[in-house]
């Protein structure tokens, strides 16, 4: 049985604390939808929890050097993105197909002590900043943006009906960094850089600089083609 939220507005009533899905090689971003395979029995109460309420879990990057205390509270990064599920496909093994929806950037603010099997938060949420004023700014930094990302992805996957609207400048800019972030195979350590910067300006300009790197890289080794794969897989806890 599968059951699908059709509304994935934020809660009017959220009460700053989100349960932790800490992962070693995922950054969620807002506005994109990830899937994702739980089994540990930690985070199958977690999802469990959030169906029952608010449907909302907040994705965290472990921390490097998180395998000499994955038994114990391994570090995470301070800086999450809460999601929605919208799509909860249980198995019949007690595992757990959902998708996550990216909704909100947030800021740890103190872990919170609880009985459950799995880790919360108290969290301040971190929305996107536009400077005054940038607005022809902007416009100049997306389309560089949409350039290089053309350039860089396959060429089939730039004839899909999904990355064209992925371009489209009818976007915001913030949705359309964070999506060409969340598409991309960056180091996990500059899309947590990325996922930390809630300066709308900033963020992009840093992501144009990794682009430019990675194109310059690939047009240098044209023996090595580009691998990512668009939209990626799903991720297991």
């Amino acid at each position: 049985m599968t059951d699908i939220q059709g509304s994935v507005n934020w809660p009017d009533d959220f009460s700053g604390r989100v349960k932790l899905f800490p992962l070693p090689n995922l950054v969620l971003f807002p506005h994109v939808v990830q899937p994702l395979h739980i089994f540990e029995p930690r985070y199958c109460e977690m999802l469990a929890d959030a169906l029952n309420s608010d449907r909302l879990i907040a994705s965290a990057l472990l921390h490097p050097g998180w395998e000499a205390d994955v038994f114990d509270c391994p570090a995470i990064e301070n800086t999450v993105c809460i999601g929605k599920v919208i799509s909860h496909s249980p198995t019949d093994d007690n595992r757990h197909n959902i998708l996550l929806v990216g909704l909100k950037r947030a800021r740890i603010v103190r872990e919170i002590e609880s009985a459950t099997l799995y880790r919360q938060a108290e969290v301040s949420l971190l929305e996107d900043y536009y400077p005054s004023g940038g607005d022809s700014q902007r416009k100049e930094i997306q389309e560089r943006l949409q350039e290089l990302f053309s350039t860089y992805v396959p060429g089939g996957v730039a004839a899909q009906e999904s990355f064209k609207q992925l371009v489209g400048k009818q976007l915001p800019l913030g949705i359309l960094t964070d999506t060409i972030t969340y598409a991309l195979s960056l180091p996990l350590t500059i899309k947590q850089q990325l996922l930390a910067e809630h300066n709308v300006e900033v963020r992009s300009r840093l992501l144009i600089r990794c682009l430019e790197q990675k194109v310059s890289g690939n047009e240098r080794n044209q023996s090595e083609p580009l691998r990512d794969e668009f939209p990626p897989r799903f991720s297991e806890n």
